[in-house]
């Protein structure tokens, strides 16, 4: 049985000088808390694909995610308290042979089965996934078959609908706000634009070099899939990836201390500290008018390691 999830998740006044000076206030949606195995926006992306899952008969999900994947750890989790197989298709052949990290050796004590994929078959198999379609036709995972397939990050139509639950939990949205998350596979900030009200805007932070374009487009396809129109309140900001995914430069992982040190929320470093990063950054250029609300999504926790 999968334990119940913190909802709605605490929403805090964060007060910080940077903001402060600038008359921009900050306050944090704490969905790192929200759930002990699946937390964050992994919980908001999963739960309805998890639901659907169940309610269609189906015994073994199949998703994919690089080395130390925290979607695949949530799939992994998720499915073993439901009686649920699960596989997970990692990106990197080379793996196979070494030793577990501490994230993939958490996916296998869940029950999750890897199968390791050279980085062309991941990219393959990665953007079939995307047509959201149950597994039938062979091709990377026709060993696993029958199977629902989980598209990397989770971020399809149900994914969306899900983490449009968000802006319901902040009250008071209005002209002056600003909601705010990290942006990976464009998921959580589709979700969140498409459920705001008129006058709020969201704003995401891409993790990815070289995204410039194709998350936007992820994001319009997304909420094309999710309910069969674009929107056009949100936009991604793409110089604050720190280097690339899961690259944590001196100066990035300096100001998540700081940031801990000062409101005693723990920053988790490959989303999060960009995102927090970014928000001030912007901040101190004056790129949000004085009176400006920003709400930071907090999508997930620190490496346990």
């Amino acid at each position: 049985m999968l334990e119940p999830a913190l909802l709605p998740t605490p929403l805090v006044d964060c007060t910080d000088e940077v903001f402060a000076r600038a008359g921009v206030e900050l306050r944090l949606k704490r969905d790192d808390l929200l759930h002990p195995s699946v937390p964050g926006n992994k919980w908001r992306k999963l739960a309805p694909n998890l639901a659907a899952a169940v309610e269609g008969g189906h015994r073994r999900l199949l998703t994919f995610g690089g080395a130390y994947s925290t979607h695949l750890r949530a799939v992994a989790a998720a499915a073993a308290a439901l009686g649920l197989e699960s596989v997970g298709l990692v990106r990197g052949e080379e793996l196979a042979g070494r030793p577990r990290n501490w994230s993939l050796a958490a996916a296998e004590r869940a029950g999750m089965r890897l199968e390791f994929l050279t980085r062309a078959e991941y990219r393959e198999a990665t953007g079939r996934a995307e047509t959201d379609a149950e597994a039938g036709d062979g091709g990377p995972w026709r060993r696993w078959e029958p199977c629902l397939v989980l598209p990397e990050g989770g971020s399809n139509a149900l994914a969306v609908t899900g983490a449009a639950a968000i802006p319901a939990e902040l009250p008071g949205l209005g002209g002056r706000d600003v909601v705010c998350c990290p942006v990976g596979t464009g998921g959580t900030l589709a979700g969140i634009a498409a459920a705001l009200p008129p006058g709020a805007r969201a704003l995401g932070v891409a993790v990815l070099r070289g995204g410039e374009g194709y998350l936007e487009a992820e994001v319009a396809r997304l909420h094309r899939a999710a309910y069969g129109r674009e929107f056009a309140n949100w936009r991604i900001e793409h110089g604050h990836h720190g280097g690339g995914y899961g690259r944590v430069p001196a100066e990035l992982a300096a100001f998540a201390a700081g940031f801990e040190q000062r409101h005693g929320v723990p920053v988790e470093l490959r989303y999060v500290a960009k995102l927090l990063a970014a928000l001030a950054g912007l901040t101190a250029a004056g790129a949000f008018p004085r009176g400006t609300r920003l709400t930071a999504v907090v999508t997930g926790l620190p490496d346990p390691v």
